[in-house]
């Protein structure tokens, strides 16, 4: 699945918002406005999806808490991806229940693109975007910032982040530099327990791509990201962490054309992450691999798709190996089957290993947890205009990671469970009943079984939705109007189901754009994290100016 971010910039306020389109897709939100949320798929652990930039890991090894924390404004993006189901073969760790690519934007045109606007609960948004183009160059500069003062007490929040991406062709290919960076504060009430928290995050991110011919291509990325966390936000010297952790990858991908129906995709991965916390210490570790993924086709027959990765870790004492296999097959012009399985691992981050305080309780011998899934379906085409799929899926984990414990009195102690299976249907359908028009719906249902409990306490294993479904609908009239509103209704695991009910408005012909955006206009309170508040019913309006130069 991709969703176009940048093709109306006023549809989504956060990464949250567009991958919330994608109902196999759940956002476990506990700041608002961005401030911190995690990202499940199909039934796995937010700790479980991995989550890339321009195809580069920023995943955070010091907790996956952290993995939204994006360095590049959103404003900044092109489209985001979603893969359901593992993902290892081609990006190793992390991807068990599926994998998030942000992909930036390339500027086509010179701009300049100011906005500014003002909502509920103390909030206020602006951002800057400038880019120019040349026949063989491009350059996109953006800064944005959002801040609120809370819908209740310890819930307020402040984002910022900027960056700037440079790409020019030579000889060789195109050579694309990034340059990004974040900081975000909020009161953290109730985020890990019953305290009235105080955090604020700050990440860094590099990155240099080569092509190196038609078929080659070279990129190394780097990510240093800190976490000061406080307990109590009225008496900050009760108990503090300070984290700061840096990940680096180098790859190196090549794709090899075998005549006009099939290619071969192989690559070498390096890379490497560590930690220097008061509270985690002091650790490292790396780890190199090696894919190929062998892809055949016939032009709306069929298509097959073999890979097959390996994985050393530190020390060289472990390794692991990691399959897929994908198939598809066109049983009518406008009918496709397919079906495809593969295996998914993760490393514990730090946290899980390290981490003590009042309440949870790490563990060294953690191993790392992964995951056989599948899937198979179909997709209907019956006409320009309409397009419709379903899908069934399975999971099993071994070695899973959560925290667990007998009763409310004893600390939450990280271990590893076997047992733990999900399976569930997805299905979807879109229509433009008209050019500017579009309809998308989509419900996935998810059923897992969790006998590895044994009657303990879970802190994440039952907080997946077994329902999740939307309705999306958007239109442009007159060629100038966009109107876009979104209902979503999810139901978790042994709790009532709940609606919330989104609209976007906004002029976008000409160079200045009035908006409208309303969130929870059904004011239906709701907690996507155990005793974590959403806001009510909220509403933001403001302006934009832009001015373009077609090159």
């Amino acid at each position: 699945m991709a969703v176009e971010v940048g093709q109306q910039p006023f549809s989504f306020e956060t990464a949250e918002d567009a991958l919330r389109t994608d109902p196999s897709t759940f956002i476990e939100q506990r700041g608002a406005g961005g401030a911190q949320s995690d990202i499940t798929i199909r039934g796995a652990s937010f700790e479980q999806t991995l989550v890339l930039l321009n195809g580069l890991r920023i995943d955070d090894a010091q907790s996956s808490h952290h993995n939204l924390d994006l360095p590049v404004p959103l404003e900044a993006m092109r489209s985001v991806e979603v893969l359901h189901g593992a993902g290892s073969t081609l990006y190793g760790s992390d991807a068990l229940g599926g994998v998030v690519n942000f992909i930036t934007a390339t500027p086509t045109e010179d701009s300049l693109t100011l906005r500014a606007g003002a909502g509920s609960f103390g909030g206020n948004e602006e951002s800057a975007i400038a880019t120019a183009a040349g026949h063989r160059w491009s350059e996109i500069a953006t800064g944005a910032r959002n801040f609120s003062t809370g819908f209740m007490p310890d819930r307020d929040y402040r984002n910022e982040n900027a960056s700037n991406e440079s790409r020019w062709s030579s000889a060789l290919g195109t050579t694309d530099i990034l340059l990004a960076g974040s900081d975000r504060a909020f009161g953290a009430d109730n985020f890990y327990g019953l305290y009235n928290s105080w955090e604020r995050t700050k990440g860094w991110f590099a990155s240099a791509q080569q092509q190196l011919g038609e078929n080659t291509s070279a990129a190394f990325g780097y990510r240093r990201h800190t976490d000061n966390f406080i307990l109590l936000r009225n008496d900050p010297a009760y108990y503090a962490n300070n984290h700061i952790d840096t990940s680096w990858q180098a790859v190196v991908r090549r794709q090899q054309p075998l005549g006009h129906e099939g290619g071969l995709f192989y690559g070498l991965d390096a890379e490497g992450d560590s930690i220097d916390s008061n509270n985690l210490g002091h650790h490292a570790r790396n780890q190199g691999a090696g894919y190929a993924d062998l892809d055949l086709h016939s032009t709306r027959r069929w298509s097959l798709s073999a890979g097959l990765r390996e994985e050393v870790l530190s020390g060289g004492a472990r390794s692991v190996t990691s399959p897929d296999l994908a198939g598809s097959f066109w049983v009518a012009p406008k009918v496709k089957i397919r079906a495809s399985g593969g295996y998914g691992f993760r490393l514990p981050t730090y946290t899980d290993l390290y981490y003590s305080d009042p309440t949870t309780n790490g563990d060294p011998n953690l191993k790392p947890e992964s995951a056989w899934s599948g899937d198979t379906g179909v997709d209907w085409f019956p006409n320009t205009r309409t397009t419709a799929s379903m899908t069934l899926f399975y999971s099993r984990q071994h070695d899973a990671i959560d925290y667990v414990r007998a009763n409310d009195t004893e600390k939450w102690q990280a271990t590893n469970l076997n047992g733990l299976r999900y399976a569930g249907v997805e299905s979807s359908l879109g229509w433009r009943p008209t050019a500017t028009q579009s309809i998308q719906l989509g419900w996935t249902i998810l059923a897992g079984a969790q006998s590895a409990l044994h009657g303990l306490q879970s802190q994440y294993v039952f907080n997946y939705p077994v329902n999740n479904a939307s309705f999306e609908w958007s239109d442009t009239f007159a060629h100038a109007y966009f109107v876009r509103t979104i209902v979503r209704v999810a139901q978790r695991y042994q709790q009532e189901a709940y609606p919330v009910w989104d609209l976007e408005m906004a002029r976008s012909k000409g160079w200045i754009h009035p908006y409208f955006r309303a969130v929870n206009l059904s004011n239906t309170g709701y907690q996507e994290i155990v005793d974590v508040p959403m806001p009510g019913r909220s509403f933001a309006g403001g302006v934009e100016i832009s001015l373009r130069r077609k090159p």
